[in-house]
């Protein structure tokens, strides 16, 4: 189960995200994300509530900083420690801004 709170700023858009995201929940977050980067120059993801992130998970990440490079800037902040050691194993902590 995977909730998911979008928070509009200007061009400020923070995702906060609850539970887990995985096989089964990134296409929500894939889904939900799509269009809506448009005209975002700063895309927050809060993960303080995440507990668990796969592979699939990981993926909708990247593409969401894919999307970020060409138009602003993407930050990771408040992950849980094992999430944490999660980016760090699969090399994301060099790929994605974490805080």
């Amino acid at each position: 189960m995977l909730n998911i709170e979008k928070v509009a700023e200007g061009t400020s858009l923070t995702v906060k995200l609850e539970g887990r995201l995985d096989t089964t929940t990134s296409p929500q977050l894939e889904g939900e994300l799509g269009s809506k980067l448009d005209g975002v120059k700063e895309l927050v993801f809060d993960l303080e509530k995440l507990e668990y992130i796969s592979s699939a998970g990981l993926r909708v990440l990247l593409s969401a900083q894919k999307v970020m490079n060409n138009q602003g800037s993407m930050v990771v902040k408040n992950s849980i420690e094992e999430i944490r050691e999660i980016f760090d194993v699969t090399g994301f902590s060099d790929i994605l801004t974490i805080e």
